[in-house]
């Protein structure tokens, strides 16, 4: 009875298009945003924002570049780490060597540089596609790895290769506190997440749901392949590579090449599966199990093993739950958590009536 659209009529077709078309959806939505800047910041401590909120925002716009790409348009790739690496390096680099550069314009640049090199490794999609486009976007990162590595000179000729994030100073207010960091990082994920779900509901986004459905078919009618997959390509490592200044910046403060190895690809191709590929909510909801999985789990195995348990055992069952849940998603629900969060919103929307 409470989840009804029942009287809420539309008279124009803005109404009728808009993201959250059903009022009861509008009234959440402002209150998880007040929550998040309002609630939050008052109620949480350095753990929570250091260990918990501020890796899963930024992993949460990783996972929402990797599904642009993956979920909504097809391609597959395994380079998300890289991506972020480039991100990282550039806004670092940009920071360093350009006067009076303000570290929003930083955070841009490095995204829109991490666009460029997308493109570039975007080119093979034109002519493969499936498992040997995951091979070549691999390629990626270890390319990009790599290069990082080789060239002191993005490490600003640094023996280890680690880079010290520059400290975050914005209009003269210094984000130093993890509850600044929190803010910062969350407003920032808040306009690309709105600006993502703008843009797969827009001409782009339909173009790219085409060529993930049938690309001969979205080429017959018009599609340019070429164009839209590059801009998948492009959207999804811009996204990536802020997701990469952040991660230095507002979390770790200084990194190194291999914080973004070929492990953190597959962790933000795990949330994108358990999530819900093709689902924007999915991206947020696959980031927060993801982080928030193996806590449960370590708590979990000091309340079960009296005595505790060692680092090598927690490690290998929470690489065995991970395992499990993704054939579970894979093999039940292919769209993940999205989906059962939607269908829970559909029953809802019948009840008491059967469906």
């Amino acid at each position: 009875m409470i989840y009804r659209e029942a009287g809420q009529f539309k008279t124009t077709y803005a109404a009728d298009q808009q993201i959250f078309p059903i009022r009861q959806d509008r009234i959440v939505f402002a209150a998880v945003l007040a929550a998040a800047f309002v609630l939050v910041p008052l109620a949480g401590n350095d753990y929570w924002f250091n260990a918990i909120l501020i890796p899963s925002l930024i992993l949460a716009l990783a996972a929402i570049g990797l599904n642009i790409l993956t979920g909504y348009a097809g391609q597959i790739s395994l380079g998300s780490a890289g991506f972020m690496a480039v991100g990282a390096f550039a806004a670092y680099n940009l920071m360093l060597r350009v006067p009076h550069m303000p570290v929003l314009g930083a955070f841009l640049l490095a995204g829109l540089i991490a666009a460029a090199v997308g493109l570039l490794f975007g080119l093979p999609s034109l002519r493969i596609k499936g498992f040997y486009l995951a091979v070549t976007t691999l390629a990626a990162q270890f390319v990009i790895e790599w290069a990082l590595t080789k060239f002191p000179w993005f490490s600003n000729n640094s023996t280890s290769g680690v880079i010290s994030a520059q400290k975050i100073v914005i209009l003269g207010a210094r984000f130093e506190t993890p509850v600044r960091r929190y803010l910062l990082t969350a407003g920032i994920v808040a306009v690309l997440a709105l600006a993502a779900k703008n843009l797969v509901r827009s001409r782009l986004g339909r173009a790219w749901m085409a060529i993930r459905d049938m690309d001969v078919a979205a080429e017959v009618i018009g599609i340019p392949l070429l164009k839209t997959k590059l801009l998948a390509f492009a959207v999804s490592s811009f996204y990536c590579g802020v997701a990469g200044a952040l991660w230095a910046f507002a979390y770790l403060g200084s990194v190194e090449p291999q914080a973004f190895d070929l492990n953190r690809s597959f962790q933000i191709l795990f949330m994108v599966i358990i999530g819900g590929m093709g689902s924007i909510l999915g991206s947020f909801l696959g980031a927060g199990f993801i982080v928030l999985l193996p806590i449960a789990l370590n708590i979990a195995a000091h309340s079960f093993f009296r005595g505790g348990v060692s680092q090598t055992l927690a490690s290998n069952l929470e690489l065995m739950v991970f395992g499990a849940l993704i054939v579970f998603f894979l093999a039940v629900e292919s769209h993940g958590l999205a989906r059962l969060w939607q269908t829970g919103k559909e029953k809802l929307r019948l009840w008491p009536f059967p469906h």
